[in-house]
């Protein structure tokens, strides 16, 4: 359907792909869009829904600063996704003893891998790849210790690990029968800390000209200052961290399938996407930093993933470039209520009628990821085929969440 909605109210327009957002939301774009670091338009995609400080769904391009907020603390969550030549006839009738088996091998929730397996291990190897990168940072900012003890050894035992609220790990069918493995996580406890460290600093850095913020949340850091620099660095640090621990839950969940399952292979290449991320882009003829904060990157050709909730289907996208978007799409089907909302609203046996056919958790636990808790990820696709085609349409039948 394309723009629903176009916002005046700012020193930019604020751009919106759906009718269906709630007031703060709609204030909390306008605030952003206040800001005189913004440049060009914001794009709010049709899962777009209401944060801390800045939207989720939103699109934000600012010229020589960065907004910590609007990045958030999740840095780098993101999809990872693979077709597997399995198809739906090589999965067996009761699929408990996978979704156990994935559980055993890759920890969920507030749990984390055995320091003293992975110490030697490949996942220890691949950690060291960031090593040296995290020692500089810490260097620089020791007060990053201070607010996570024993920082060094929890970011390598959560390497791996999924998380909990809406991350999720995933066994799909696509429409052909072929089954696919999905999964979605971030940057864990570090990405947490590194996060919520700058946004402080954030504040108290423009403490002075908290008068000129519509909201202290959006506090940002100036190009050219070392705060920027070393904001930059951990940021860095954060995304490549959080696409290797989706990278390393990848391989774990393969090792399961092939102990469980017929022999197979794995068609073409995984697809990776960020979603709450910054990068350096070209947009309205100028060098910005483009804030995703819940939105993938979609430019022409390029391959995305977005999932719906828990019992919904998901999609395989290729982007269509479409610059009034800057070359976005949304991340997922957005929450149309809070946690809390959701846990007063809805009943187990909700949950269990609405994940019917998926197996997967159906406890008191999981009641705020229920699917009537998100919004429909059919019309959110339809408020934006003008942003992305649809290439694979997956319904998940395992569904493990933290």
């Amino acid at each position: 359907m394309g723009i629903q909605l176009t916002l005046n109210k700012g020193r930019v327009p604020v751009k919106v792909w759906t009718a269906d957002i709630e007031h703060e939301a709609l204030q909390q774009l306008i605030n952003v869009s206040q800001l005189e670091i913004v440049h060009g338009h914001i794009a709010a995609m049709p899962d777009v829904h209401a944060g801390i400080g800045a939207t989720v769904g939103s699109v934000i391009p600012t010229k020589g600063a960065i907004i910590p907020a609007a990045v958030g603390v999740d840095i780098g969550c993101g999809m990872n996704a693979v077709r597997t030549s399995l198809k739906a006839a090589d999965l067996p009738d009761n699929l408990h003893r996978i979704r156990s088996a994935i559980e055993q091998s890759v920890p969920v929730g507030f749990s984390q891998h055995e320091s003293n397996k992975v110490k030697g291990s490949q996942h220890g190897r691949n950690a060291r790849v960031l090593d040296q990168r995290l020692d500089d940072i810490v260097a620089k900012h020791p007060g990053l210790m201070k607010m996570q003890k024993r920082l060094s050894q929890t970011w390598i035992c959560q390497l791996g690990t999924l998380g909990g609220g809406n991350h999720f790990i995933e066994i799909c069918l696509d429409e052909e029968g072929y089954v696919w493995v999905m999964l979605h996580s971030g940057s864990r406890g570090i990405g947490n800390v590194m996060g919520r460290y700058f946004i402080e600093a954030a504040k108290k850095d423009m403490r002075v000209h908290w008068m000129n913020l519509p909201d202290r949340d959006l506090s940002y850091f100036r190009e050219g200052t070392q705060w920027f620099d070393d904001y930059v660095e951990a940021v860095e640090w954060a995304q490549d961290y959080a696409l290797l621990n989706r990278t390393e839950m990848m391989r774990l969940v393969l090792g399961v399938l092939r102990e469980e399952l017929p022999r197979f292979s794995l068609l073409g290449e995984a697809i990776n996407c960020h979603h709450n991320y910054v990068s350096q882009e070209h947009h309205f003829g100028e060098h910005l930093f483009v804030t995703r904060k819940g939105a993938i990157s979609a430019r022409e050709g390029q391959l995305g993933i977005i999932p719906g909730s828990m019992g919904a289907k998901s999609y395989i996208v290729r982007g269509l470039g479409n610059a009034e978007s800057l070359c976005s799409c949304s991340h997922g089907a957005g929450r149309r209520m809070s946690r809390s909302a959701a846990k007063r609203k809805f009943s187990r046996e909700d949950l269990e009628a609405q994940t019917a056919g998926v197996e997967c958790r159906k406890d008191g636990g999981v009641i705020d990821e229920i699917p009537g808790a998100y919004k429909d990820i059919d019309v959110v696709m339809a408020n934006q085929e003008d942003l992305v085609e649809v290439v694979h349409t997956l319904k998940q039948v395992v569904c493990i969440k933290g």
